[in-house]
């Protein structure tokens, strides 16, 4: 593999890292920021910080996909250079022109099993302290 090859690949891939660390910061201040408005509704007896913790928990889940639906698109992107002979080399990273496929849109990406069981489950959460906390 010629140097301008490897080098649009290490680009792509610098890309596809970064998004994977901002998915995994998401992931962790939608959980801090959950539990910080549930313990503020059960230290000051009010109920409605319990409601306001929707709003981190979906914003958080849309965010994540997002990032998660970009990673895939540049992975796709990766696959697409790594095998493009080495005269194309062009250091396009735009992602335009990677086929969409079964999966790789960004609502599928939401809903897909990982960010389900993930977000979900914080969603179910609050759904079970609403009804416990407040019935």
């Amino acid at each position: 593999m010629r140097e301008n090859k490897r080098k649009h690949l290490e680009f792509i891939q610098g890309v596809v890292n970064r998004l994977s660390t901002n998915s995994f910061l998401l992931k962790g201040w939608s959980v801090g920021l959950v539990s910080a408005l549930f313990a503020l509704a059960a230290h000051n007896s009010n109920a409605k910080f319990v409601f306001l913790a929707y709003v981190p928990a979906f914003m958080f889940w849309g965010l994540d996909g997002y990032c998660l639906w970009q990673e895939r698109l540049y992975r796709r992107l990766f696959d697409m250079i790594r095998q493009r002979p080495e005269e194309e080399t062009d250091f396009s990273m735009s992602t335009a022109n990677v086929p969409r496929t079964k999966g790789l849109s960004w609502i599928e990406t939401v809903f897909s099993k990982t960010l389900m069981v993930f977000h979900g489950t914080i969603v179910f959460a609050i759904v079970v302290i609403m009804f416990v906390g407040l019935g």
